[in-house]
């Protein structure tokens, strides 16, 4: 795993340090999810490697709105399977 330091400017950006951009093939307008927890953040690289992958998805988001499936279904999914995952942990 690559290590680096940066900082957060006055509006909130932050450098990706050039050895991480290059191994991750980050160029100018790579798109990130940002995740963040406790004092915790996460980058994750978002895209397509090929157009095969993204005619996959937009027919996998017109199988989901067909079905009526809603963020808010999403989310109550994800929570009630943390919380058995929790459960077990005990």
């Amino acid at each position: 795993m690559d290590l680096g330091m940066t900082k957060v400017s006055s509006k909130g950006q932050v450098v990706i340090p050039g050895l991480i951009r290059d191994r991750l093939g980050l160029t100018d307008g790579s798109q990130l999810l940002v995740f963040g927890e406790g004092d915790t953040i996460i980058l994750k690289k978002v895209g397509f490697a090929s157009s095969e992958n993204k005619e996959v998805l937009v027919s996998v988001r017109d199988k989901i709105r067909q079905l009526g499936i809603t963020r808010e279904d999403v989310s109550r999914e994800v929570k009630a399977v943390r919380a058995r995952k929790a459960r077990r942990a005990r």
